[in-house]
């Protein structure tokens, strides 16, 4: 898998503070609605507001509840909001859904709850409705981050490269049709596993600026990552001919050379890796399994030892040590090794409760 922490079903959350800060300029959006409120609700729904703004939803849920009139628009209104700041945004949807297009267009409590429902949609996954909803947000919050990064990861789910890069330049103050554009968009995409779009954006990103450092890594990530070794090592050489200080360049060539079993020239590339960036454990490891490789025990067992050092919790890291020790009769350390190994990779394989 290529350098990505999302896949098509999963749907990156979102920074719930940035979005407090926004929605808190609508605090007072619920005295604006068109009906006046009775003395007693107007209390209700500011007791209810003021417990949401303290970080309080689930209390002013409950006394929303128990309000007895609970199809009034202003307590449905109220409702959805503290449910989306109490993380239960398919509760948001079904209490803003059914009463946003009779909200005052362009009022605040509909500004409140259309934003609601663009970034709810988007978190529980329902993608292609978030859009409409993520766009009237973007009229009256274009400079918020938060919802840039939503609605271009948005476009790239829906398969909408074009919109993408659009909202993208835009967040990171590119021009859409430059190759940093491209570039940009590529990352996110690749962050996404939507590899394919991806490789297309680099490509053009390459034919509109072929020195745009990180372009070239990245394709060669690409080529690597399916197995087109030959293709990844030439894009490799050209990023560090662009960028001799890309220490991850170095480490995805030297693995490029361990895939075609070039152990000595794998191990120039790791070397170079691990002195621009002593503190990366992916180097080391490959460094270990090359010395091994080449029987070189005494090498192979200090880079597997530093690798682990800088990240313990890694199974290959433990598991290729122990073998290691196995190998010089190192008995009982090497079956402390495997233990740690196997317990890593049950931990790995735990479904998340």
């Amino acid at each position: 898998m290529v350098s990505s922490q999302t896949s098509h079903s999963t749907t990156p959350l979102l920074g719930q503070r940035a979005l407090l800060a926004l929605l808190c300029l609508f605090a007072p959006a619920i005295l604006c609605l068109a009906q006046e409120p009775t003395d007693q609700l107007a209390t209700t729904l500011t007791e209810a507001r003021r417990l949401i703004s303290e970080g309080n939803p689930q209390a002013a849920i409950s006394k929303l509840q128990a309000w007895p009139q609970k199809t009034d628009p202003r307590i449905a209104h109220l409702l959805g909001v503290a449910y989306y700041h109490a993380n239960d945004h398919l509760q948001a949807i079904e209490q803003l859904a059914p009463i946003v297009d009779h909200l005052p267009k362009d009022s605040l409590p509909w500004r409140e709850a259309v934003q609601i429902l663009g970034f709810s949609r988007y978190i529980v996954g329902h993608i292609q409705q978030s859009i409409p909803f993520l766009e009237q947000t973007r009229a009256w919050a274009s400079h918020n981050t938060e919802l840039a990064y939503a609605l271009g990861m948005a476009y790239i789910q829906t398969r909408q490269p074009a919109k993408a890069r659009e909202n993208f330049a835009r967040m990171f103050q590119a021009a859409p049709d430059s190759a940093a554009a491209h570039l940009l968009t590529a990352q996110m995409m690749i962050r996404l596993e939507f590899e394919e779009f991806a490789e297309a954006e680099l490509k053009q990103a390459l034919e509109k600026d072929p020195k745009l450092p990180q372009v070239n890594y990245l394709l060669g990530q690409l080529a690597i990552y399916r197995a087109r070794v030959d293709e990844g090592i030439n894009f490799m050489k050209r990023e560090i001919e662009l960028n001799p200080g890309n220490a991850m360049a170095y480490y995805k060539l030297g693995d490029a050379y361990t895939r075609q079993l070039k152990w000595d020239a794998a191990i120039e590339q790791l070397q170079k890796s691990v002195w621009l960036n002593p503190y990366y454990s992916g180097p080391y490891i490959l460094l270990g399994k090359s010395y091994l490789k080449k029987e070189q025990l005494g090498p192979a067992e200090g880079m597997l030892r530093r690798a682990i050092q800088y990240d313990p919790n890694n199974k290959s890291a433990h598991y290729m040590l122990a073998q290691l020790l196995q190998r010089t009769n190192r008995l009982e350390e090497a079956k402390r090794e495997f233990a740690i190994a196997e317990k890593l990779h049950s931990n790995a394989n735990e479904p998340d409760r």
